[in-house]
């Protein structure tokens, strides 16, 4: 836990019981603007953070079932949904972001797109062709390592694993990690963020 101008905060991938304040945010994503609902305990309560935008900013023509893995507020789920052929399922384990996602989802008037809670993919029974994540960084590099290279077991055959990471988080250390089960492509680099999209190699963990 942590303190924020005298309001004491948990990781945003906890379920503590913190001081609740919801507000409504704008910010624009290629060039459109977006609002959100967002409180305390949630990742990137202020704003759509640097690194979410340059991820979404980097898909294009995308098409098929998705998974919004860590999905905080909603920003990427309800961005794809928004803006192309996709049937969205959101996961987080925290209980405010999975109740601010559905405040969201009505916000925007969308159809076709699911939210529930789920600890890693302990509440995931499917396949999907993409699974796309802003992953929780926080919670430590073997558990990080441990939710990214299990994605494998989630995605079709010709699915794909796409995420952002910064340099300095240890973004060549985990493409050396992806690429024992993944090819890894780097489709977007800037400001020391990297886009990483991973493809299936012929083998399961």
């Amino acid at each position: 836990m942590y303190k924020n101008r005298g309001v004491i905060l948990s990781h945003y991938f906890t379920n503590d019981n913190v001081k609740s304040e919801i507000k409504v945010i704008k910010s624009i994503v290629k060039g459109n603007e977006y609002k959100f609902y967002t409180d305390y305990n949630v990742f990137s309560k202020d704003k759509i953070d640097f690194g979410t935008r340059l991820l979404l900013e980097s898909i294009e023509n995308i098409e098929g079932e998705v998974l919004d893995l860590g999905c905080g507020y909603g920003v990427i789920g309800i961005y794809l949904r928004n803006n192309f052929n996709v049937l969205v399922d959101m996961i987080d384990i925290n209980n405010r972001a999975i109740l601010l996602c559905k405040k969201n989802i009505e916000l925007y008037k969308l159809e076709n797109i699911n939210v529930f809670q789920s600890d890693g993919y302990e509440n995931i029974f499917k396949k999907y062709d993409y699974i796309i994540t802003n992953p929780p960084i926080r919670i430590g590099k073997k558990k990080l390592y441990e939710i990214l290279l299990n994605s494998i077991n989630y995605l079709k055959d010709s699915g794909k694993l796409i995420i952002v990471i910064r340099k300095e988080q240890g973004a060549k250390s985990l493409i050396k990690e992806l690429e024992k089960v993944y090819f890894v492509e780097i489709i977007n680099k800037k400001k020391g963020y990297y886009i990483l999209k991973s493809t299936k190699k012929q083998y399961k963990i």
